[in-house]
């Protein structure tokens, strides 16, 4: 069930910054927590907004206050600050080998093959 949450050592990095806290203007938010986890479980998972898991809420509730935060800033403004001084947990190396079918190389329709003399020739 913790798959997806934060630890607390991240929640504190990012508390701070979202909206919805005693003191800010406008509604106090029931849980931020609870929230960010059900964003962070939908991408994670790559489900549809309609496929999070009940624990966190309606679905509906979910992906409007998303979006609110997105319109408003608060997701860009998390980013940057964990940009700053990131800790690259997740950076890693691609070693896939991306193969293409001979036609799609971009080569004409004939092949050419070098001659006696090694200068090329076409069929």
């Amino acid at each position: 069930m913790r798959r997806y949450a934060l630890r607390d050592d991240q929640w504190e990095r990012i508390s701070a910054l979202l909206p919805g806290k005693v003191g800010d203007r406008g509604r106090t938010a029931s849980d931020n927590r609870l929230f960010v986890e059900a964003v962070l479980y939908r991408y994670r998972a790559g489900i549809p907004w309609r496929d999070i898991p009940e624990r966190f809420g309606d679905f509906r509730v979910i992906h409007t206050r998303h979006m609110r935060w997105s319109k408003t800033g608060v997701w860009a403004r998390v980013f940057k600050h964990l940009s700053q001084d990131s800790d690259n947990e997740y950076a890693m190396i691609d070693a896939t080998i991306v193969r293409a079918h001979q036609h799609a190389a971009g080569a004409r329709g004939r092949s050419k093959k070098p001659n006696a003399s090694g200068d090329p020739k076409v069929d």
